[in-house]
């Protein structure tokens, strides 16, 4: 039973590689080749839309699952101390974030108030929640980093991209609700976005990559 729990950690600690390699390449590929999509200006979420939606859905729902799976090696990792607690708490409800993203499918951009759905709506909400935790779980992670010696070695890393992550969505956040600019960053709207998305994504790679190091190293 003891070794079929480590190897579970394990897998948990390289699902933290696998799922943010294969939801950004994919999303990547997918919006590189979809005919009539444009990266720069539409939101990866778009990409669900359409008969090849289907893709992005699944690419939603595989890397919740795999985050959620990475959570449970954080938590066996971090049982005590700064981010055990809120620091799952926050990871766990990003999983879930991105992993009801993908039933809930967004409206068409552009889409008039008035004619928006509850799935829509949905992906809305669940989006702007995800977009507000993704910087403050990297920073609540970065205080156990700096105070661990054993993950001090993440500490700058942690860092570097907490604050990419931070500053490009507070402008996310900003253009979106001002009419005014929203329209005039319209063409590049998808970039800022992603501009969020994988500065995490990289964050969560190397948080796994160092949960695999530390897992090496004798107890």
């Amino acid at each position: 039973m003891k070794n079929l729990a480590s190897k579970f950690l394990r897998f948990a600690a390289w699902a933290g590689m696998i799922g943010p390699t294969l939801f950004v390449v994919t999303f990547l590929l997918e919006g590189w080749i979809r005919p009539g999509y444009n990266p720069l200006a539409e939101y990866v979420s778009a990409l669900s839309l359409g008969e090849r939606g289907w893709i992005q859905i699944i690419n939603f729902v595989i890397f919740g699952a795999l985050l959620f799976g990475f959570t449970r090696a954080i938590a066996a990792e971090f049982p005590n101390g700064k981010a055990s607690r809120w620091g799952l708490i926050l990871l766990t409800s990003i999983a879930a974030g991105y992993f009801f993203s993908g039933p809930f499918i967004m409206d068409p951009m552009g889409t008039p108030l008035a004619e928006t759905t509850f799935h829509g709506n949905l992906h809305g909400i669940l989006g702007a929640i995800v977009f507000v935790m993704m910087p403050i779980t990297i920073f609540v992670f970065w205080r156990r980093f700096q105070s661990d010696p054993k993950w001090r070695f993440l500490q700058g890393w942690t860092l570097a991209l907490g604050i990419l992550c931070a500053a490009v969505d507070i402008y996310f956040s900003i253009i979106s609700k001002i009419p005014i600019l929203l329209t005039s960053q319209s063409p590049w709207i998808g970039l800022i976005q992603r501009g969020v998305i994988i500065p995490f994504m990289i964050w969560v790679f190397v948080f796994g990559l160092g949960m695999t190091k530390v897992m090496k190293e004798p107890k």
